[in-house]
């Protein structure tokens, strides 16, 4: 399918060759038929990514200190790698568009093959022949409205909760300043709310479409406001401003101030200065507010993304329901958005649209991409490369799952084995599939995992994407005949636990977990010195983890597991890999409040007892300063003393010996693993991590949530 892109790394946009998006949970797969360009939202984007190096990080302060504190931490090679993948990654443009169904996941009801939709929201509803779109983000049309007029959903919603912040009543006198898309939505919305409405541009252009569209008044700038403002409020004042302005200039914010009434409200809905004066806003005791995009739920993950509607009791007008209102508004004829439209272009000829709003040359306001009508069936891979011939000594691989992790690390290693192909690259995101697919040299890209697993040719399956799926994936790809190398966890519940051990067992494949520190040079120094010794350890392992947002996905209950199953099963992997024994018991402690209550699960001490007497303690913190080195490990035993410093260096005392040994740069055993789960599946090498020591380490993380929520150690 076609699909509008931008790359931020050398400013190019190009319409792409994508495969569609993969269906998924909540939501449903449209067939566009009409796009809205945001011709001021995307035009900040597209020039953004015009800038050179310097412009973008002059623009963005704040991501300049953070790739600062990634070069203290993980080092200068490691921090320009994953730089690199960000920057490469494309963006997908649009937010606001209009089709038809085509497919419905299970767990939603609300819609069918076949119904008209309008649909929001970035990385959603983009410049693209097929979207997936959350249900909350997706609202049937009206009979009487048109995809045309549909295709302006979005920014109806972000003006109508503009007006609803304002909380106009019915002959009140507002003023709009800002005639462009937003600022002509607006007009018309509080016309049909009963408002005298007064628009103020510096485009006489504008001034002219808003007297079209039913202003009481407008006016240039440059000529009299106060004076049109005070002939309409009746020498009152204004009652309200809704600024839909786009600038940096702070007049709009101070015009606003001079034209209210004592106590009036100004709303400010675009981007514009706010270095104002006070004293205008304190004189007349005016309210200031913002609104927030289309509405609540925008920017809640749980109500867009895993479709949890607010009690409309409670919130009446959700970005939803904004955008049910405003397409009613639609069909009344209450707003009229065709005269809005002056330019419509086919979706393949995209880029002229973008080449207009970055010039400096011709009118426009509303621009349209248009989609074809007939409706074909999108394959869901797309061939990059011709497939080779079927026998080939290399391990043909196939990835699902392309996050930072895989782009950042996965791919760039198994690139560099002689003996692998990467033959498939699978991802729900179609432009992220085409594009990390080609920079690795996959043979072909695709949005459905099945793709991937049930291919015949490839003889194993790298799984990389959020953890809740690691098992039904793998349970998939085991019963399909094929390895799997699966990125940690291994599971997120026992009952997905008990699962993939019964695949397992019945598939004559192995499962290799990313347990990747076992095969660290300092971990391999490491179990060197250890080997002849005959009493138990005693460890220690510190892990500055660095915070995480409560409302990322890792923290999600069933999407992540939360941050003990879904990193610390790293850390108690590679204490029983170093004492040779299984967790037997486990006691937990986590920070607390002055109530009692867990803070939260990042801020743990653990607890160990192993099968051959050694303990081991993991402290674990998601509350620290990242400045300090993330991993530190410590093993006494024996008359042995060694320490691991984030995988950089390690000191080693033994029988009279004192060596300390310094990488050129953090290995923390990534590329290691990757080629000896290669190995593996090429017939030359044993799994470099046994099941039955993946499954071990995974029941121990359950252990460890039991044991936080009961307050007692857990025997495993």
């Amino acid at each position: 399918m076609k699909q509008v892109v931008q790359y931020v790394n050398n400013g190019q946009l190009k319409v792409e060759e994508v495969p569609p998006p993969a269906l998924r949970r909540g939501g449903v797969l449209v067939a566009s038929r009409y796009s809205l360009v945001s011709t001021g939202t995307e035009r900040m984007v597209v020039d953004m990514a015009k800038k050179s190096l310097v412009g973008k990080a002059l623009e963005r302060p704040d991501l300049v200190k953070q790739v600062w504190r990634k070069v203290k931490t993980e080092g200068l090679l490691t921090t320009v790698q994953k730089v690199k993948t960000r920057m490469d990654a494309p963006i997908a443009l649009g937010y606001s568009c209009a089709g038809v169904v085509i497919a419905v996941a299970e767990d939603v009801d609300e819609f069918a093959p076949g119904d008209r939709v309008a649909c929001a929201g970035l990385n959603f509803a983009s410049h693209a022949e097929v979207c997936y779109v959350p249900k909350n983000l997706c609202v049937k049309m009206p009979s009487s409205v048109e995809f045309d007029e549909a295709a302006y959903v979005t920014l109806g919603a972000i003006a109508m909760q503009g007006v609803r912040i304002a909380e106009v009543t019915l002959g009140e006198s507002v003023v709009v300043i800002g005639l462009g898309l937003l600022g002509q939505l607006a007009l018309q919305i509080l016309k049909a709310a009963g408002c005298s409405v007064l628009g103020i541009d510096l485009d006489p252009a504008k001034v002219e479409l808003a007297m079209k569209l039913g202003a009481d008044a407008a006016v240039v700038r440059s000529d009299d406001p106060e004076s049109a403002a005070m002939a309409l409020s009746r020498g009152r004042g204004m009652d309200a401003a809704v600024i839909t302005a786009a600038t940096s200039s702070n007049d709009p914010v101070e015009l606003a101030a001079e034209l209210m009434r004592d106590k009036g409200r100004v709303v400010l809905v675009g981007a514009v200065g706010m270095n104002f004066t006070r004293k205008p806003y304190y004189d007349k005791e005016l309210e200031i507010g913002l609104s927030r995009s289309y509405g609540p739920g925008r920017y809640d993950l749980t109500y867009e993304v895993e479709g949890i509607d607010y009690p409309i009791g409670y919130v009446r007008w959700t970005e939803r329901r904004n955008m049910e209102s405003f397409l009613d508004l639609v069909a009344r004829r209450a707003v009229k958005v065709r005269d809005l439209t002056t330019h419509t272009f086919d979706i393949a000829d995209a880029k002229q649209a973008y080449d207009m709003i970055s010039g400096s040359e011709g009118q426009f306001l509303g621009i349209l991409l248009k989609y074809p009508v007939e409706q074909l069936q999108q394959p869901s891979t797309i061939q990059l490369k011709p497939l080779p011939p079927e026998k080939t000594s290399k391990v043909k691989i196939n990835m699902i799952g392309v996050g930072a992790f895989g782009q950042g690390v996965i791919l760039p290693n198994l690139a560099k084995i002689e003996n692998a192909e990467l033959r498939c690259v699978v991802t729900r995101n179609g432009i992220e599939a085409h594009r990390t697919g080609t920079r690795f040299g996959a043979k072909s890209v695709g949005s459905s995992a099945e793709e991937a697993i049930f291919d015949a040719v490839a003889d194993a399956v790298i799984i990389a994407t959020r953890h809740d799926q690691h098992v039904p994936l793998a349970v998939k790809t085991l019963e399909s005949g094929k390895h799997v190398f699966v990125e940690k966890p291994l599971a997120v519940t026992p009952e997905q636990l008990d699962e993939v051990i019964a695949a397992y067992k019945a598939s004559p494949c192995e499962l290799v977990v990313d347990f990747n520190r076992r095969l660290s040079p300092l971990t391999n120094k490491l179990m060197e010195v250890l080997k002849d010794r005959t009493r138990p350890l005693v460890m220690t392992y510190r892990v500055n983890a660095g915070f995480i947002p409560r409302d990322h996905w890792v923290h999600h209950p069933q999407q992540g597991g939360g941050r003990i199953i879904g990193e610390v099963c790293h850390f108690v992997d590679l204490l029983q890999y170093i004492c040779k024994g299984r967790p037997v018991e486990v006691h937990a402690f986590g920070a607390c409040g002055s109530d009692g209550s867990i803070v939260n699960h990042d801020n743990v001490v653990i607890s160990l007892k192993f099968s051959d007497g050694s303990v081991g303690a993991i402290t674990y913190s998601g509350d620290g300063d990242t400045r300090l080195p993330k991993e530190r490990l410590e093993v006494f035993g024996d008359g042995i003393s060694c320490l691991i410093d984030d995988f950089k260096s390690g000191t080693f005392l033994y029988r009279g010996k004192a060596e300390n040994t310094q990488l050129k740069a953090q290995d923390k055993g990534h590329a290691a693993m990757l080629r000896a789960f290669v190995d593996m599946a090429a017939g030359k090498a044993s799994s470099p991590v046994p099941f039955d020591e993946a499954v071990a380490a995974t029941r121990a993380t359950f252990a460890i949530h039991e044991s936080l929520g009961l307050g007692v150690g857990i025997s495993l």
